[in-house]
């Protein structure tokens, strides 16, 4: 089973990095029993969090979302991952011709590669049943940067990249990223415009 490999990304990465290359799983199967499910800890602990739980800014009021404006917002995250993740994969898999590796026809290396480097980001989803501000945000600085940790080491594996072509490819990926993320952040204020902006409930 895919999800086996969770614990193989904190323990012995380089290992893990090697059976994921020789299973040469298809994007579709990794999506749906990987990225499909591990996706979903961070929409649905952040509704429980958001509507259930609340959050204070110092000693202010207990703030909360209302469910119904807080549903769509979820299911957005949700569907974001998922096209965050192909878009990466596809991108490595893509760009890794130019750096001494094979193009894969079906993208499955780049996928696979992008699908359990995020397997921190993933799991620091459980953090948000905290609804601290500063506790998440450090959370998920360090599932980052254990994540930029996780694409470097498995892109000579997985992609039979040159160790010292890692480096610049490592940053190539990071630039697309960063892209992504403000895509993602324009993509937000235009879908708040469109009527889903959050409704706050104090008190």
């Amino acid at each position: 089973m895919l999800l086996s490999h969770v614990l193989g990304m904190f323990t012995h990465p380089d290992e893990e990095w090697s059976h994921i290359k020789k299973e040469h799983k298809s994007p579709l199967l990794v999506y749906g029993a990987y990225v499909g499910i591990l996706a979903l800890i961070s929409p649905i602990c952040a509704y429980i969090a958001t509507t259930q739980i609340g959050w204070q800014v110092g000693s202010g009021p207990l703030t909360k979302l209302t469910p119904e404006s807080a549903l769509p917002l979820v299911v957005l995250t949700y569907v974001a991952m998922l096209v965050g993740v192909f878009s990466l994969g596809w991108a490595i898999d893509w760009m890794s011709k130019n750096y001494g590796s094979h193009h894969d026809n079906y993208f499955a290396y780049g996928i696979a590669l992008t699908a359990y480097s995020c397997t921190p980001m993933f799991l620091a989803g459980f953090i948000l049943l905290y609804p601290e501000p500063i506790v998440n945000t450090l959370v998920f600085l360090a599932a980052a940067g254990y994540t930029g940790y996780l694409m470097y080491d498995g892109l000579p594996i997985v992609l039979g990249i040159e160790k010292e072509r890692a480096i610049p490819f490592s940053g190539a990926i990071l630039t697309v990223a960063l892209v992504y993320l403000v895509i993602t952040r324009v993509g937000t204020v235009i879908v708040w415009s469109m009527g889903f902006a959050p409704q706050f409930v104090t008190g």
